[in-house]
């Protein structure tokens, strides 16, 4: 079932554009590729962030909360979950949004592990997908796709850590006590541990990943930039 409902769509829909615009090489055809799924997948993405942002500007009262009944926790618990009513908080919201989006995410990743370019895996193809006469491995001209590259990985890397500084600092930042220094050691962890890893993936498997983790990462952080400019004031509990 996952493979006729995600797999099978995206891999079409990614050879549909290279039959689209053959003028275009490989690589730059998964840029487009990854571009236009992330943008179909953005209004849940928006509300995952929206979510965070709201449980974020809660920490303070759900703290009062927490010291004023630390003696009993079946009082705190419900307290809590009657803050997060009066507030029309859902406090799984964002953890159901990004729950919804993995399988695709997923599904986008395995296009490129499985798309075996430039051979074309015509099993899967929808009747009315052709098969691209000419396939361009050659990323601008300058780096074939089919091969490892380490320039895309370091790239897929470095683009990984920004992008997990600027999500996790604010977080990061505004949490105290115990927990807050918790968060910021894992987030020091993901910080530095991530990126590294990232760069492994995207070397050892195909410059094909290391362009779609670049891409993801460079839209990912402007995702974040755009949603925390635009939405902060607005739904932030008050």
């Amino acid at each position: 079932m996952y493979n006729t409902i995600i797999f099978e769509p995206f891999y079409n829909g990614f050879i549909f554009l290279m039959n689209l615009l053959p003028f275009f090489d490989a690589g730059v055809i998964i840029v487009i590729f990854t571009i236009i799924v992330k943008i179909i997948i953005l209004p849940l993405s928006i509300k995952a962030s929206k979510a965070q942002i709201a449980m974020k500007g809660t920490e303070k009262d759900l703290q009062l909360i927490k010291e004023k009944y630390k003696d009993n926790k079946p009082e705190q618990s419900k307290k809590i979950m009657e803050y997060y009513k009066e507030k029309g908080i859902n406090p799984l919201a964002s953890v159901f949004i990004l729950l919804i989006q993995l399988p695709i995410l997923i599904g986008l990743y395995q296009v490129f592990i499985k798309s075996g370019l430039p051979k074309i895996n015509t099993a899967i193809l929808y009747s009315f997908i052709g098969t691209p006469d000419v396939i361009n491995m050659m990323f601008l001209g300058i780096i074939n796709i089919s091969e490892k590259s380490m320039a895309l990985a370091l790239i897929a890397g470095i683009t990984t850590y920004f992008q997990i500084s600027y999500t996790a600092g604010t977080q990061t930042n505004q949490a105290t006590g115990t927990q807050g220094d918790i968060a910021r050691a894992m987030a020091v962890q993901m910080k530095y541990f991530f990126p590294v890893l990232m760069t492994f993936i995207a070397y050892t498997i195909s410059s094909a990943i290391a362009i779609y983790l670049i891409t993801s990462n460079i839209f990912a952080l402007g995702q974040e930039i755009y949603i925390k400019k635009k939405y902060h004031k607005e739904v932030t509990v008050v």
